[in-house]
């Protein structure tokens, strides 16, 4: 297996609305994020990922983008940019961009002379098709629900936008389209940064034709995902292997893409070592592991065998073949703690038992902001205190569609994107010292315990627990590059696994829930010699490793040899 300084590496995402506001409007900013770098050297990541600061209506926070070279102004200038890349760069930490080029923001000057005329020179950088009937051109429906098309009475033409009606999709058949692409991806990489995160980047590619899902056509048709028509896409491997030949093959750059609908063999063709596209995917299995048959909205309650399934078959069908992304939260997420973990009663135990899930397998583990202290999902009490674009359209559509607003609520308090994107808790002060003013999104009110200042001071922190973590990764080969086995598979509240690289063996033990089990090592793994790495809880050294005790959401990772 090749190494790659990125197979090694800790990513930190940061979200930076969120993150830390240094002028007092609300709005997290690029110097705020200055000011704290200091805390993430502490925290010892090697990378982050800053989510779009790139000019934009925010219709979308960001992912709707109006100029790609050039600093929202909430966020301060490019000057100020630099300035941050600069600094990561001197406490040895990189940084990769937000790539949003499924779509642009409908203020783009792209989009603003598309829409002028039929036969203007930029029509072609987006999907305009003539209405069917006098009805939209398919029956797609957006991700933010509704149809997938807008009508625009100036050409009395539709626009494709898979996501928000002010964030129409760029037509990548047009070859003018992705030499743009690759020469504003060049910009920022002659800049210095260290890679991309690539947003949706498996929808780029559209089935020639653009067929509906059903038959059904005309007034009243329901709009229907038509995910076989836009995922994968039949010219999308085509397209990044171009990017890679034009743009990234030319820098020592991680990549990283936002795959929806992936399979692990859909990834392998993405992140194939020899396949010259992408480092790595975001799949969304696990974010769906308690989705009923109604998706996302459907909440049902996750089991441990669904995610053991869903780790193995990753870790498995990649090793040797490509690299996995390793997440279990993010800005579109709820947080990790109150969705598998307990954020009450074994709020730090189970927070410190995710943490090790995540950086003791095979993959480059990403930290989403907050998470490092234990931030929590958060209930508003009133769906006006929610800012989300997605939360407001389900709930509109939920409410017509006869849903009670108890239950729709209860849907957003469970997987509410504005759950992941409540401010950072940097203190006990007013507005958890996110800012002096009044946050663009509420803080959650539980700052007052949970936040930097308290997790720095408390030895015992989630925050040191994750700090050590990222350290026995840079000490010990085998977290990054050892193979994956399961252990006790049917095991119902005990998540166990073995590592193993060369002669090196390392087994993690993680107790799922709130009560005690007993486990039993199965007799083939030889663990003499083991040695206790890390435990969320006081554990004695030379514990009998054929039988263990596991209070509950215990963590234990053992390290022998063979």
């Amino acid at each position: 297996m090749e190494r790659k300084w990125w197979k090694e590496s800790v990513v930190y995402q940061i979200y930076p609305r969120s993150f830390k506001d240094s002028n007092g409007d609300g709005i997290g900013d690029l110097q705020g994020i200055i000011s704290k770098l200091d805390y993430l050297k502490t925290l010892g990541v090697d990378v982050v990922w800053l989510c779009p600061v790139y000019k934009s209506p925010n219709d979308d926070n960001g992912y709707d983008i109006s100029n790609y070279q050039d600093i929202m102004d909430e966020f301060g200038t490019i000057a100020d940019w630099e300035i941050l890349l600069q600094g990561l760069h001197d406490r040895g930490m990189k940084l990769i961009m937000d790539l949003v080029v499924n779509h642009s923001s409908d203020e783009h000057a792209w989009f603003a002379e598309s829409r002028k005329s039929k036969d203007n020179p930029y029509r072609d950088y987006y999907i305009w098709r003539p209405g069917t009937d006098g009805h939209e051109p398919n029956d797609w429906g957006s991700f933010f629900s509704g149809s997938a098309w807008k009508y625009d009475e100036g050409t009395d033409e539709y626009f494709l936008h898979l996501f928000s009606t002010k964030q129409p999709d760029l037509n990548w058949e047009n070859e003018k389209v992705r030499r743009e692409v690759y020469d504003m991806m060049t910009w920022w990489l002659d800049k210095g940064i260290d890679g991309f995160r690539m947003d949706v980047i498996n929808l780029i590619s559209k089935v020639p034709g653009l067929p509906s899902v059903s038959e059904e056509a005309g007034e009243g048709r329901s709009f229907r995902f038509g995910g076989k028509y836009f995922v994968n896409g039949p010219r999308v491997h085509e397209y990044l292997q171009e990017m890679n030949r034009e743009v990234l093959s030319k820098y020592d750059i991680m990549t990283v893409g936002e795959a929806v609908e992936v399979t692990p063999e859909d990834a392998a063709l993405y992140v194939g070592e020899d396949r010259n596209e992408l480092s790595m995917v975001f799949h969304f299995e696990l974010m769906g592991v308690d989705s009923g048959p109604g998706g996302k909205w459907d909440c049902k309650p996750w089991s441990l065998s669904d995610i053991k399934d869903i780790f193995s078959k990753w870790q498995i069908h990649l090793n040797g073949k490509g690299w996995n992304s390793l997440y279990l939260n993010n800005h579109d997420q709820p947080r990790m703690l109150s969705r598998f973990g307990n954020d009450t009663v074994y709020h730090k135990e189970s927070g410190k038992m995710l943490a090790t899930l995540l950086h003791t397998l095979q993959g480059t583990p990403y930290i989403y902001q907050g998470e490092e202290i234990g931030m929590t999902n958060v209930k508003f009490a009133s769906i006006s205190d929610y800012k989300d674009i997605e939360i407001i359209n389900m709930h509109e559509e939920y409410l017509a569609a006869g849903h009670t607003e108890e239950a729709i609520m209860n849907s957003v308090y469970i997987k509410g994107r504005d759950n992941g994107r409540t401010p950072m808790q940097w203190s006990s002060e007013p507005q958890a010292g996110f800012t002096t003013g009044t946050p663009w999104l509420a803080v959650n009110p539980n700052y007052t315990e949970i936040n930097v200042e308290n997790a720095l001071a408390d030895p015992d922190s989630i925050f040191h627990y994750y700090k050590r973590l990222i350290e026995l990764r840079k000490q010990h080969d085998i977290i990054v590059y050892g193979d994956y086995t399961i252990v006790d598979k049917e095991n119902e509240q005990v998540f166990a696994y073995l590592r193993s690289l060369g002669s090196k063996r390392l087994l993690v033990v993680l107790n799922f829930f709130g009560e005690p089990v007993s486990f039993e090592i199965p007799e083939e793994i030889e663990t003499h010699g083991a040695e206790l790495l890390i435990s969320n809880y006081e554990a004695e050294k030379d514990t009998d490793l054929r039988s263990l005790e596991l209070r509950p959401y215990e963590a234990r990772v053992f390290k022998f040899t063979v």
